[in-house]
This record gives structure tokens, C-alpha cells and sequence, in this order.
């Protein structure tokens, strides 16, 4: 296997991060915080909500449901 392949499997964390961390979950919640990407995602869709322009939950279930047809 390459070098580089290999880092792409390879995760760190802070060892306090990692010793406080009481499930997978907490990591994977540590992981997304660290995501510059995901930070902006986020925010673009906190602003869309406060605009009015988001979806309510019926509405997206009930599309998912369709698509799923």
C-alpha cells in the first residue's frame, strides 16, 4: 500500500481529547468542529434559516420519501 494512501486513514486526536471523549460520537463531533469547510457550511445554513429560507421537517421528509419511490 502507498505512503499516501496510508495517511489518508490515519486520524489524531489531542490525548485530552481523546482521554475526555466518552464515545465515538464525541470524536466525530471533535473531528467536524476542526473542519473549516463544515464551520462554513454550518453557518451558511444557520443564515439561511434565520432568512426564512430553510425547510421544515415535514417538507424534507416527505421529499426524501418521494425520492425514495
Amino acid at each position: 500500500m502507498e505512503s499516501s494512501k496510508r495517511a489518508a486513514d490515519v486520524v489524531t486526536f489531542p490525548l485530552s481529547v481523546f482521554e475526555t471523549a466518552a464515545t465515538k460520537e464525541d470524536l466525530e463531533d471533535w473531528l467536524l468542529s476542526q473542519s473549516p469547510d463544515f464551520i462554513k457550511r454550518m453557518r451558511k445554513a444557520r443564515q439561511d434559516d434565520l432568512q426564512g429560507k430553510g425547510k421544515d421537517w415535514g417538507s424534507l421528509k416527505k421529499e426524501s420519501i418521494l425520492l425514495m419511490l
